[in-house]
C-alpha cells in the first residue's frame, strides 16, 4: 500500500505544480465539505429557542452582566461542542452552577469571577491530561442529587424574590427571612408577568388534540417568555426588563483580587461542579441515545478538555462558567440530532442573536426570566431522585447535602456529604446481624448486612449452632462477602454436609444462590458456554424438593418453564448480567444474521459457540426465505431481513438449514394444492426448493464427499441454497452486496452427528457443503477443511 507523503521529500523537482501530483493527492472537493444533516439544523434551531431566555435568566440569577449569559451559551456551543467527547451534550451556563458564581460575584467581584473561571478551565485541562474523567462518577450518586437539590432550592428562594416584584438578598436564610416582609409589598404587575410566564410554562407541554401536538414542537421555556414579554408590552406595563448595554463595554477578565486561600478554593469548588456535572451528563446522553447506532458513546476524558477549553475560553470573554446542561442535551438528543454539528450550530445562532436581536431581547421582563429560573430551581429537586436513594437507604447522604448545600455552601455542602457517605458505608460494613432460630424443622441462619472478616466470629457462632445432620437454611440479606466470611462458610457447609447434613443457601427473597455439594444431576443443571456433555433437562419422576418459594411458583405438579427460570436466575443470570447490562446501555450490534428452522433441537448459540448481542436470529417453520411480493411475499421474514441490514448493518446472513426437517418431510408429502391451512400456505413458500430438488437436469447438493442420504435430506440442502436465491431478490440485499458490505453462507446442521457444513462455491448449481475445518467427526477423529 502506498502511502501520500509531500514533494518536497521524494521528488527530485519541487518545482513540480501540485496538477502533476494529483494521482497521489488525497481526494478533494466534497470530502471537505461542511456538511449538516437536516436533523442537525432542526435540533440546533429547537436548542437554541431553549437556550436564549434561559441563558438570560441564569444570568440575572447570578447578578452577572446579561450579555455574560450569552458569550457562555456561544463558547459552549462553538468550543465544548467542537472539542468535547460527548457529541449530542449541549454546554453552556448551568443552573447548578447559580449558586457558585452568584458566591463569587458577591465576595470577589465579576472580574475576579472570569479569572476564576479561566483558572477552573485550566484545572480541567490539567484533569483531562491525567485522565481521571471517570474517577469523577466514583462520587455517590445521592451527593451529585442532593448538591443539586440544594442548589435549585437555593434558585427558588432567591428568584421568588423577583417574582414577587422586589430584589433577593445573599443568602438562603436572609431570603426567607425578609420572604413576609416582600409578600406584604407585592408589586401586581411583577407577580401577573410572572404567573403568566409559569401558566405558559407548565401547560404547553401538555396541549391536547392534534393542533396541540404541533404546538408542542415550539419549546415552553421560548413560548412562556415571548408570551409573558408580548403581554406586558401590549399592556404597556411598567416593569424592569433586560438591559444588555453595548459590547464595548462589556466587562472581561481582570486581575484576581482576594486571599490565595479563598481564590483556590472558589477554582476547587467551580472545577468540581462543573466537572462532575458535566461528566455525569455525558453519561446521562449515552443512556438516552443508547439504540441509536448513528452516535458513538462518550470520550469522558475528551468531553472533560473540552470543558476546560471552553471554561478558559469564556472567562476571557467575561462569560459566566460552563458545564453541560440537562435540559438542553436532552431537547438534542430528542429532537433528532446525529453529531455534534446541532451543538455548535445552536452557539452560532446564540451569537447571531446577540449581535442582531439586542432590541427584542430588552423588551422582556425581569420577572418572567426570574419566573423561568425559579422553575428550574424546583425541578432540580426531583421527586425520582428522592425515591431512589430512599429505596437504595441514601436518603440520609442525599438529605444532609441538600441542606449542607442549603445552608453553607456548594463546597461545604458537598464536603458534608461525601463525610457523611463514607460514614453510611463504614456502618454497613461493621454493623451485620446474625440471627438463628429452628422453623418447620429447618435451621435458619439469617444474616442481615455485609459479610466481611468483622462478623466472622459472629457467623460462626451461629452457624455451629445448627445440630449435625440437620437441614439448614442460611439466608444472606447483603451485597457484599469478602474472602474470610466465604471460607469460613464454604468450610462449615462440607463439614454439616459431610455428617449427613444438608445446607441451602438462599439470597434475600428466598431464592437458591448456591446449590449444596454433591446435587444429584436428576434435574436441569445448564450452564452457559459450556460442553453440553450427558445434558438432560428432563422433569425427574419424583419431584425434588424445592424452596417454599420455587414450589409456590412451580404449581403442585411442578411447572418446566418456572423450574427453568428459576434455574437462568440462579446460575446463568449472575455471569451474564454485566453483559447484558453494557449490551442495554450501547444497544445491540450483532454482526450477522442467523434464519435456521423453528426445530427445537437447533441451539443456534450452541452450534455458533456465540453469546449475547452476537446473532440476530430469525426462526421459521423450514427455514424459508419468501420472496419479495405483494402474492408471495412475507412481511415478518421480510421485514427482520430489512432490519438486520439496513439498520443493525450486520455483515454476513447465514441460511442454516437442517437434517430431519420436519417442515422438508411436509413439502414432500403434502398436497399443496388441497384444502388451504396455515401450514400449508406457508409451506408453499417452498415450492421452489422442491422443483428444485426434483429437476432431473439439475446436479444434486453434495455433503462433503457424499451423495444425500435419501430424498429428505437431499431437499433439506437443496432448500438452503434456493432460500439464499430468495434472499437475494430483496432489495436491502441486493444493494449491500452490490456495495460489497454484504456476504451470504449456506449451513447445514446434521443432528444426529453433531456436525455442521457450510456451503462452497465449487458447484453453485448443485452445491457442495463442506466440514467446517477443525471439527471432529462422529468417531472423534480431526477432519480438516476439504476446499481447493
Amino acid at each position: 500500500m502506498s502511502a501520500c507523503v509531500p514533494t518536497h521529500a521524494t521528488d527530485p523537482d519541487p518545482h513540480r505544480t501540485e496538477r502533476d501530483h494529483q494521482p497521489h493527492s488525497p481526494p478533494k472537493g466534497p470530502r471537505r465539505r461542511f456538511r449538516v444533516a437536516a436533523a442537525d439544523l432542526s435540533a440546533s434551531i429547537a436548542v437554541f429557542l431553549i437556550a436564549l431566555p434561559l441563558s438570560l435568566g441564569i444570568a440575572l440569577a447570578t447578578d452577572a452582566p446579561l450579555q455574560a449569559g450569552l458569550v457562555a451559551a456561544a463558547v459552549g456551543g462553538l468550543v465544548a461542542g467542537r472539542l468535547g467527547g460527548s457529541p449530542l451534550q449541549v454546554s453552556g451556563p448551568a443552573a447548578g452552577l447559580t449558586v457558585v458564581t452568584a458566591d463569587l460575584i458577591h465576595q470577589y467581584g465579576w472580574r475576579t469571577t472570569c479569572a476564576i473561571t479561566i483558572f477552573a478551565g485550566l484545572a480541567q485541562l490539567g484533569l483531562a491530561q491525567l485522565r481521571v474523567a471517570r474517577s469523577a462518577l466514583a462520587v455517590s450518586p445521592a451527593i451529585v442529587h442532593g448538591m443539586l437539590a440544594g442548589i435549585g432550592v437555593t434558585i427558588a428562594v432567591a428568584q421568588l424574590h423577583i417574582v414577587l416584584g422586589g430584589t433577593p438578598q445573599s443568602s438562603v436564610s436572609a431570603n426567607i427571612g425578609a420572604l413576609p416582609a416582600q409578600l406584604a409589598h407585592l408589586h401586581p404587575a411583577a407577580v401577573s408577568v410572572s404567573v403568566l410566564t409559569l401558566v405558559l410554562l407548565l401547560a404547553w407541554p401538555h396541549l391536547p388534540g392534534r393542533l396541540g401536538r404541533r404546538l408542542r414542537t415550539v419549546p415552553a421555556a421560548l413560548v412562556a417568555v415571548a408570551g409573558a414579554t408580548a403581554t406586558a408590552s401590549l399592556a404597556a406595563l411598567s416593569l424592569p426588563k433586560v438591559d444588555l448595554p453595548s459590547w464595548r463595554s462589556h466587562a472581561l477578565a481582570g486581575v484576581p483580587d482576594g486571599p490565595v486561600l479563598g481564590i483556590l478554593a472558589a477554582v476547587l469548588t467551580t472545577t468540581l461542579v462543573c466537572s462532575v456535572q458535566s461528566l455525569l451528563g455525558a453519561v446521562a446522553m449515552d443512556k438516552l441515545a443508547a439504540g441509536r447506532t448513528d452516535v458513538g458513546r462518550s470520550d469522558l476524558d475528551r468531553e472533560l478538555r473540552g470543558q476546560g477549553a471552553a471554561n478558559v475560553v469564556s472567562g476571557m470573554l467575561g462569560g459566566l462558567p460552563i458545564a453541560g446542561v440537562a435540559v438542553r442535551s436532552t431537547a438534542n438528543v430528542r429532537a433528532g440530532a446525529t453529531s455534534r454539528h446541532s451543538t455548535m450550530l445552536h452557539g452560532v445562532w446564540v451569537v447571531a442573536a446577540a449581535l442582531f436581536l439586542v432590541p427584542y431581547l430588552e423588551l422582556i421582563p425581569l420577572a418572567s426570566l426570574a419566573a423561568l429560573v425559579m422553575a428550574v430551581g424546583v425541578q432540580m429537586v426531583s421527586l425520582h431522585h428522592i425515591r431512589t436513594v430512599t429505596r437504595h437507604r441514601e436518603v440520609l447522604v442525599y438529605t444532609v447535602t441538600t441542606f449542607g448545600v442549603v445552608a453553607l455552601g456548594v463546597l461545604e455542602g458537598v464536603a458534608l456529604g461525601i463525610a457523611v457517605a463514607v460514614g453510611v458505608a463504614l456502618h454497613r460494613l461493621t454493623r451485620t446481624r446474625i440471627t438463628h432460630e429452628e422453623r418447620e424443622g429447618a435451621h435458619h441462619v439469617h444474616v442481615r448486612g455485609q459479610l466481611t472478616f468483622l462478623a466472622v466470629p459472629r457467623l460462626s457462632r451461629a452457624l455451629h449452632q445448627v445440630p449435625q445432620g440437620a437441614a439448614a437454611v442460611v439466608e444472606l440479606d447483603g451485597s457484599f462477602m469478602d474472602h474470610a466470611a466465604y471460607e469460613s462458610l464454604q468450610d462449615w457447609q462440607h463439614a454439616h454436609q459431610a455428617h449427613g447434613g444438608s445446607v441451602e443457601i438462599t439470597g434475600r427473597t428466598g431464592i437458591r444462590i448456591a446449590e449444596p455439594a454433591g446435587t444429584s444431576a436428576a434435574g436441569c443443571r445448564c450452564r452457559p458456554w459450556t460442553p453440553w456433555r450427558n445434558h438432560q433437562c428432563k422433569a425427574p419422576a419424583t419431584p425434588t424438593a424445592g424452596t417454599p418459594q420455587e414450589v409456590a411458583a412451580e404449581g403442585p405438579r411442578g411447572h418446566q418453564l418456572a423450574r427453568g427460570i428459576s434455574a437462568f436466575q440462579r446460575n446463568t443470570a449472575p455471569l451474564v448480567r454485566g453483559e447484558l447490562a453494557r449490551l442495554a446501555r450501547e444497544g445491540q450490534q450483532p454482526s450477522q444474521l442467523f434464519l435456521t428452522c423453528a426445530d427445537s433441537r437447533l441451539v443456534t448459540s450452541m452450534i455458533t459457540s456465540s453469546g449475547p448481542g452476537d446473532l440476530f436470529v430469525v426462526r421459521n417453520v423450514g427455514n424459508l426465505v419468501p420472496l419479495p411480493g405483494e402474492e408471495s411475499g412475507d412481511d415478518s421474514v421480510a421485514a427482520a431481513i430489512e432490519y438486520a441490514v439496513d439498520v443493525l448493518h450486520v455483515r454476513s446472513i447465514t441460511v442454516c438449514g437442517h437434517s430431519g426437517c420436519g417442515a422438508m418431510q411436509a413439502l414432500l408429502k403434502t398436497d399443496l394444492h388441497g384444502v388451504q391451512t396455515p401450514l400449508k400456505r406457508w409451506l408453499r413458500h417452498g415450492r421452489p426448493s422442491l422443483d428444485r430438488a426434483t429437476d432431473k437436469n439439475r446436479p444434486w447438493a453434495r455433503l462433503a464427499s457424499r451423495e444425500p442420504a435419501d430424498a429428505i435430506e437431499q431437499l433439506c440442502l437443496t432448500n438452503v441454497i434456493q432460500q439464499l436465491e430468495h434472499l437475494r431478490a430483496h432489495d436491502s440485499v441486493t444493494r449491500a452486496l452490490r456495495e460489497g458490505a454484504l456476504e451470504l453462507h449456506g449451513m447445514y446442521f446434521h443432528v444426529g452427528e453433531a456436525q455442521a457444513y457450510l456451503l462452497t462455491e465449487e458447484a453453485p448449481d448443485g452445491g457442495v457443503f463442506d466440514r467446517v475445518a477443525g471439527t471432529a467427526d462422529p468417531n472423534g477423529t480431526v477432519l480438516h477443511d476439504t476446499r481447493a
